[in-house]
This record gives C-alpha cells, sequence and structure tokens, in this order.
C-alpha cells in the first residue's frame, strides 16, 4: 500500500522545458545550475553539450549545430546557468519576441466570384494586338465568365451582364456588345451531368464491392 501512495506522477513532477530531452537530462541541467564553483559549472555545462551531440547524431552536419545546443542548454536552465558561451548567448527577451508579419500579397477584386486568374486573363488580353486571336481569347474569357458567375449563381445571366463586367475589368479596352455566349443551360447540364456521373460512381463502386463479398465462405 506504501509503494502505490508513494508513486510520482509526470503531473506533479516539475515541468520539462524541452520535454524531448527527457527528465533525466534536466535534472543534469538543474544540477549545473546549483554548483557553486565556475570551473565545475564550466565543465560540467561541457559535459552536457557533449551528451547532447551524441543524442542527436544525424543533426551533426546541419550548420551552428554546437550554437544551437548551446541555445538549448540555455532554455533548459531557464537562462539561470552562469558559464561562458562560446556563441553569443540569446536572451531571454530574444526568445520570447514575436517574429514580424510576414507581408502577404492582397487582393480585393471588385467581383470576387471570378477570382483573380480572370482579372491576370483580362491584363493578357488586352496587350495582344487586335486580330483574330485577340478576339478569341476574349471571347473565351467572357464565357469562361460567365460559367464562373452560374457557379454562384444559380440562376441564368444575361449575356449584357457579362459583357458589362468584362468592359470594366478591362478599363473599357474589351467591348464584346455584339457577341453571343454560350447559353446558361449548356453550363448548368453539364454541372449537372457531372454531379450525377459522380454519385452514380460512387454508388456503383459500393455495390459492386458488396457483390465482391456475397457467396464468399466465412468462416
Amino acid at each position: 500500500m506504501n509503494l502505490v501512495e508513494n508513486i510520482e506522477y509526470n503531473t506533479e513532477r516539475p515541468h520539462l522545458i524541452i520535454p524531448e530531452y527527457g527528465r533525466h537530462f534536466q535534472k543534469m541541467v538543474d544540477h549545473a545550475v546549483s554548483i557553486e564553483d565556475k570551473e565545475e559549472r564550466n565543465r560540467i555545462a561541457k559535459a552536457i553539450i557533449s551528451v547532447m551531440g551524441n543524442l542527436q547524431p544525424h543533426l551533426r552536419d546541419v550548420p551552428d549545430f554546437q550554437h544551437k545546443l548551446w541555445d538549448q542548454l540555455f532554455i533548459m536552465s531557464d537562462f539561470k546557468l552562469d558559464v561562458e558561451s562560446p556563441f553569443p548567448i540569446t536572451s531571454k527577451e530574444d526568445l520570447k519576441r514575436r517574429p514580424d508579419a510576414l507581408e502577404y500579397p492582397q487582393n480585393f477584386p471588385k467581383y470576387r466570384f471570378y477570382g483573380n486568374n480572370i482579372k491576370r486573363m483580362v491584363d493578357v488580353a488586352v496587350k495582344w494586338d487586335k486580330g483574330d486571336m485577340r478576339d478569341g481569347l476574349e471571347y473565351a474569357i467572357a464565357n469562361h465568365m460567365k460559367k464562373c458567375y452560374l457557379n454562384w449563381n444559380k440562376d441564368t445571366v444575361d449575356d449584357t451582364a457579362i459583357f458589362k463586367h468584362l468592359y470594366e475589368l478591362s478599363d473599357g479596352q474589351i467591348n464584346l456588345v455584339d457577341e453571343v455566349l454560350t447559353d446558361s443551360g449548356t453550363f448548368l447540364k453539364n454541372r449537372v451531368a457531372k454531379t450525377v456521373r459522380t454519385h452514380t460512381h460512387t454508388h456503383t463502386g459500393k455495390k459492386n464491392h458488396k457483390n465482391n463479398n456475397r457467396g464468399k465462405k466465412r468462416y
């Protein structure tokens, strides 16, 4: 009964600063901090660094490997270990300082349901010389815009609305008022057919899976 009462649980033990090294290693670092003699403390610190390197031999070829080990040693000691380090000592404040925020490119398109790629395609189209190639590209862009529009809006859309949006996105350089785009029903029918095919394939696969198990002996 006494043995059960004296069991030491991890939740009752001191917090491990770097758990990867284990509790016995943390005790070694705590012992080094408690040593009063400076020379002995430096000797023990170097011995701990040597053991840390042996525990991670796969990292010995990593640049500044020794520097990282010394940083970890000071972190495990909560920066209380007073020894001579061969590298600059990282302060506790620098370690806790939050990194600077990364600058991500921000795009705020006027018509977000078309996506950024449509705007890039428009920017490319307006740089082309007038001719059949550009006319074909402009028509393809308008058709794709109509398809994107219907992906977000289930109802049909008038071609004039697409032409208006394309005119605005191109800063007035693309005007397709006389063109006739693919019928909205075609896009919607293709989308429904694709959904039905996917559902049928999934259902058939499950059915075949069941049929394959039929007739097998069970032991």
